[in-house]
């Protein structure tokens, strides 16, 4: 079985009545190369006449984003000309790639009524080869998602990229990675074997969870030693994970803000392209 290095805890860091923790990047995990950044927005209740999620538009190069959509809605907006409404069950993959500008707020009918959104983010890296590939955006409704079972139903999987078990997802991830959410009821359980060469992320949004032995509850994070391959998880209640997988880059990371580049030469540059309007300019 692959070996626990740390659970770490993720940190709240609300934004405005957005309930919000983020479990990385924190002082005790940076990055588990290649992935750089994990939000847990919620869950909060708005009231009706709401001003909904509070992302308007914002610039990104040099990484991909996954936005889990588990309750509430979100409406993309880019200045690609992509525009997609998701609501719960679905998820939207954007490839920020050599630059844009995308606006994620909450529908008019969600600020009209109000009601619960929980809604993860995860940014992806790319490597330098693919830093400044055309940006993309894909949405997915739950019903696009690849759904199958396990241990008689108390395990559900939910595929978005890469292959589990001979089910494909729907996206054609450029890194090959291998990205899941996965709900399981109280005593449900599951093992798949991981490659000892990937790093993994497991995230638990929720319940809480045996995996290889070591307790894992809402809003941890597991991080593994880069040695073993099983995963054996089970529910210790009703419980509902992010589970993704795929190689590192071992690659120089430079960040700051909405970029991520490999030197401080490209990140200058991305600020000078974003303030020229190369990245779009939003209308």
């Amino acid at each position: 079985m692959r070996s626990i290095k740390h659970i770490h805890q993720a940190v709240s860091d609300p934004i405005g009545e957005l309930d919000t923790f983020r479990a990385m990047p924190t002082r005790s995990i940076p990055h588990l190369d290649p992935f750089l950044f994990v939000n847990h927005h919620g869950p909060t209740t708005y009231r009706p006449g709401n001003q909904g999620l509070p992302f308007g538009p914002h610039p990104h190069r040099g990484f991909e984003t996954l936005t889990y959509i588990f309750k509430g809605d979100i409406v993309h907006q880019d200045t690609q000309g992509f525009k997609s409404k998701i609501e719960a069950g679905g998820i939207q993959w954007m490839t920020a790639g050599s630059g844009l500008l995308h606006s994620e707020v909450s529908s008019e009918e969600f600020k009209a009524h109000g009601g619960e959104e929980e809604v993860i983010q995860l940014w992806m890296n790319l490597p330098s080869r693919l830093k400044m590939t055309e940006p993309n955006y894909v949405g997915l409704s739950k019903n696009e998602i690849t759904h199958f079972s396990e241990d008689d139903g108390k395990v559900t999987i939910h595929l978005i990229s890469g292959e589990w078990k001979g089910h494909t997802g729907p996206i054609e991830s450029l890194t090959g990675l291998t990205m899941t959410s996965v709900d399981l009821k109280e005593g449900g359980s599951f093992t798949v074997d991981i490659p000892s060469s990937d790093q993994t992320l497991f995230y638990v949004v929720s319940g809480s969870v045996e995996v290889n032995g070591t307790n894992a509850k809402m809003r941890q994070m597991v991080e593994f030693a880069m040695s073993g391959e099983r995963l054996e998880v089970i529910a210790q209640a009703n419980s509902r994970l992010i589970l993704g997988h795929g190689a590192p880059f071992n690659e120089p990371i430079v960040a700051h803000g909405p970029f991520v580049m490999n030197s401080e030469a490209e990140l200058r540059q991305a600020f000078q392209d974003y303030q020229s309007g190369k990245m779009g300019v939003w209308r």
